[in-house]
Parts: structure tokens; C-alpha cells; sequence
């Protein structure tokens, strides 16, 4: 099925918001990854919201972040032809730094969505930030998630030591100000690496938020950064709270770091020469009495191991956010 637009994203999230489940927006940096995750939501019929943050798109690049995007974009909608399901692509913690990125976004349809994090300005200064990527956004048809409130840890060059819970009074204003389809909520998550049963999560900031919109009429679907160490339990409790939108990234670093390093700590003697060879650059293969194994040191073999984890690992995930054979497209 073609690579889905704002539009059509539009109508999966309001179908979540409606329905109670939420998405696990994934983040990729590279094609292992991706087909992983096309792989897991299309066995679970689940539609897909992938992501790539500057960073990802520099390392796409070679160092260039807009050549990195279009690379990621363009692979994409490549392979989304050969999926039923939804596919949609959101640039993640964009800053105003990263206007010309946006703009390149934009101009040459490369994204579904943008999520503008300009959360460590004061408040006007959020608003103002976030109002110029919605009417940039909004005319191609693009959706833009904007963040209030601050989330600790690190997550490319947006740093906080601590966390800022959103405030409920603030939020209504916001999104009337700013016209985002999203809102992205502080109530305890962490950037990074973090254990779920040290969180402790404000799930009464979260019910507020939901309230207090929805008492002035909107239906804004909540997103949670930072996701990646909840537990089941508290993905599953978060939901009923109007978060529509689970954003995970060092989960899926982390499973394909230990997917990379089992296979080669396993295949080592067939890898590494003898303790004690000497090694010639000129001639690796010559060592007597030893040579390598071609299967386990060709990168098709570790790449595919690291797909099927990360395929395993998203539909896990999806089971725990309800959005299972929820696709709108099948």
C-alpha cells in the first residue's frame, strides 16, 4: 500500500483516541530496523508510525541530514507498496534550529507529520515556535505534535536533568494557540534508559490534560516520549488516559545491540584468528591452519537475525497497545 500522508494519519489516531489503543511510534535510523517493524505490524495488521529524529537522518546521510532524509523517505515508500497496512513517517523532536530541514519536509512531501519540540522555551515562546510549523505544515496536509512540559534525559541535542509536568490549565491553551493535532505530556517518562518500576507516572496529569480538552472540545490525541523502560502494565494503563501515541526508540536500540553481539560472541572462533596469530593485512585469509566462515562474518546473516528480534519486539509491543488488527487499511 503507497506511503501514507497527514490525512490519513489524521483518522488513525481519531479512531484510537475513539476506540482506547495507541500506537508504538518507532523510531529508525536504518533498514534493518524498518523492515523489522513493517514485518511485525503487517502480521499483526497494525497500521505503522515510524520516525526519524536529526541525528537519524545525519547518520542516513553520511553527515547530511536532508540527503538522509530523503534516503529514509524515499526507502520508505518503496517498501510500503508491499504492505497492507498503513505506513506513515513523523520527523521526531524537530527544533527551531532544524527550520530548513522542516521546510525540506515539507516542500517535497518526504513526511506524514512533525513533532516541534521547542518545550525548554518559556511558554509564549513555545506557542510562537510551534504556530509557525502548523501553518507552515497544515496547507500540504502534514499534522504537527508539539510538546509541553519537559521530559528527563537526553534525546538528541534536547537535554533535561529533570523532569516539568505539564500543567492541565496550560494545555487547553496551547493547543488553541498553536492548532497542533498532538500533544505530547510530561507525567514521569524518561529519555534514555530507564526501569519502568522506578517511574513513577502522574496518570492524574494525564486525565486532567484529556479532561480539560475535551471539555472545551477537542479530541487532541496524547503522546508519551520516552517510553521505552514502561512495563506492560503501565503502557496499559496510560492508554486509558487519552495517549494515543507511544514513542520508543532505545527499546529497539537495545534489542538489536544484543541481537548483534550473541551472534558474534557464538560465531567468534569462526570470526577471530587463534590468540596468538599473527594477522597480514595484505593477505587476511592466509593464516595456516585457519580461516574464517564466510556465514558468519557476511553482514546478510547478523541483519537478518536482527530483523526477525526487532519484528518479535513490535509485536509484543502492539499487543500491549491494543492496536492490533486495528489497521484502517486492510
Amino acid at each position: 500500500m503507497p506511503f501514507k500522508g497527514g490525512e490519513e494519519l489524521k483518522r488513525v489516531y481519531q479512531r484510537a483516541k475513539k476506540d482506547g489503543y495507541a500506537f508504538v511510534a518507532s523510531n529508525i535510523a536504518e533498514p534493518n530496523t524498518l523492515i523489522g517493524l513493517l514485518e511485525g505490524s503487517q502480521e499483526k495488521r497494525a497500521d505503522l508510525v515510524l520516525q526519524i529524529s536529526f541525528s537519524a537522518a545525519k547518520f542516513a546521510g553520511g553527515g547530511q541530514a536532508i540527503p538522509g532524509l530523503r534516503t529514509i523517505s524515499y526507502y520508505i515508500k518503496e517498501l510500503a507498496r508491499n504492505y497492507q497496512i498503513g505506513v506513515f513517517l513523523n520527523l521526531d523532536h524537530m527544533t527551531k534550529a532544524h527550520t530548513d530541514f522542516i521546510e525540506a519536509a515539507i516542500e517535497e512531501d518526504l513526511t506524514s507529520s512533525i513533532m516541534i519540540d521547542a518545550s525548554k522555551e518559556p511558554f509564549e515562546e513555545n506557542v510562537r515556535i510551534s504556530r509557525e510549523v502548523v501553518e507552515l505544515a497544515h496547507p500540504r496536509g502534514i499534522l504537527v505534535e508539539a510538546e509541553l512540559g519537559m521530559i528527563k534525559g537526553v534525546e538528541d541535542e534536547i537535554v533535561s536533568k529533570e523532569a516539568f509536568y505539564t500543567a492541565p490549565d496550560e494545555a487547553v491553551e496551547f493547543v488553541r494557540r498553536t492548532g497542533a493535532d498532538l500533544l505530547a505530556i510530561s507525567i514521569g517518562t524518561q529519555h534514555g534508559v530507564s526501569r519502568g518500576k522506578d517511574i513513577k507516572l502522574r496518570l492524574d496529569i494525564a486525565a486532567q490534560v484529556d479532561r480539560a480538552l475535551q471539555e472545551q472540545g477537542f479530541e487532541t490525541p496524547l503522546v508519551l516520549h520516552g517510553t521505552s523502560g514502561l512495563l506492560p502494565e503501565q503502557v496499559r494503563r496510560v492508554i486509558g488516559y487519552g495517549v494515543c501515541k507511544l514513542n520508543k526508540d532505545t527499546h529497539y536500540q537495545y534489542e538489536y545491540a544484543r541481537t548483534a553481539h550473541d551472534f558474534y560472541r557464538d560465531h567468534s572462533q569462526e570470526i577471530v584468528p587463534p590468540e596468538g596469530t599473527e594477522i597480514s593485512t595484505d593477505d587476511i585469509f592466509g593464516i595456516e591452519g585457519w580461516s574464517p566462515v564466510k556465514n558468519a562474518f557476511d553482514p546478510r546473516i547478523v541483519s537478518q537475525k536482527i530483523r526477525e528480534r526487532i519484528k518479535a519486539t513490535v509485536i509484543e509491543l502492539i499487543e500491549q497497545a491494543g492496536s492490533g488488527d486495528k489497521s484502517l487499511f486492510i
